[in-house]
């Protein structure tokens, strides 16, 4: 184990620990979080997902960063998309089951909020379903995008806030590692399932569970990322 190993476990025990051992500290979060959804969503999203895009690349390379990488755009990026995640969770966790009860399932609104049954656990995987069918190419796509601008633009802040070139970026990308990978296989294989489970555990839990997908997130995406010939 090198020592910059070593700092991220201490970075992520000082990150967590509070929160797990600390009742006033998670009451704070818990207050905080619920007062300033959004707020939360950008930060939670920006220091986990560029964490675990971070870690893929050390698992590939050997180091946490290097020249061209722009760990701080990345976490804007992954901060602003933190943002439509919340959105997008706020949306069909409440849209879906009206959907369903439309399509004859009696009080689906009501069922997913209750104790665990397996209606609730149908209704929870059609929200996953719906959410990652609709939602989740388009935020992918748009993540393939801007992590391509990072990295032509060497990682810089200026860069970063330069033009995009969305249809440049989007006619070059590695469709065969995008659908065949990205879209085919880890939605229904991994992501389905995964937010089958967050919209089926207390809400206790979801707050820790949420930051364990933000960093699988980052990874998913990122090894998806440097296996594309660029």
């Amino acid at each position: 184990m090198k020592k910059n190993d070593f700092l991220l476990i201490l970075f992520v025990l000082a990150l967590f620990c509070p929160f797990i051992f600390i009742q006033p500290a998670y009451d704070f979060y818990n207050s905080f979080n619920k007062e300033h959804g959004m707020v939360m969503s950008f930060v939670k999203f920006a220091i986990l997902a560029t964490m675990g895009e971070m870690i893929a690349l050390r698992i590939r390379k050997g180091i946490y960063n290097e020249k061209g990488f722009g760990i701080l755009p990345r976490a804007i990026v992954w901060g602003f998309l933190g943002l439509t995640i919340k959105a997008a969770f706020s949306i069909f966790s409440s849209g879906t089951p009206i959907f369903m009860e439309y399509l004859g399932m009696k009080d689906a609104t009501q069922v997913i909020k209750g104790d665990f049954t397996s209606e609730k656990l149908l209704v929870a995987f059609c929200i996953s379903t719906a959410m990652n069918l609709v939602y989740a190419p388009v935020m992918m796509t748009f993540h393939k995008i801007t992590d391509t601008h990072i990295l032509a633009n060497g990682g810089t802040i200026p860069g970063f806030f330069s033009s995009i070139r969305f249809a440049e970026i989007f006619k070059g990308i590695n469709w065969d590692i995008q659908w065949n990978f990205v879209f085919k296989k880890t939605i229904p294989f991994f992501w389905i399932p995964a937010h089958t489970i967050t919209f089926l555990i207390p809400a206790e839990f979801q707050v820790l569970f949420a930051a364990l997908l933000g960093i699988a997130l980052g990874l998913i995406l990122a090894f998806a990322s440097l296996k594309t010939v660029r």
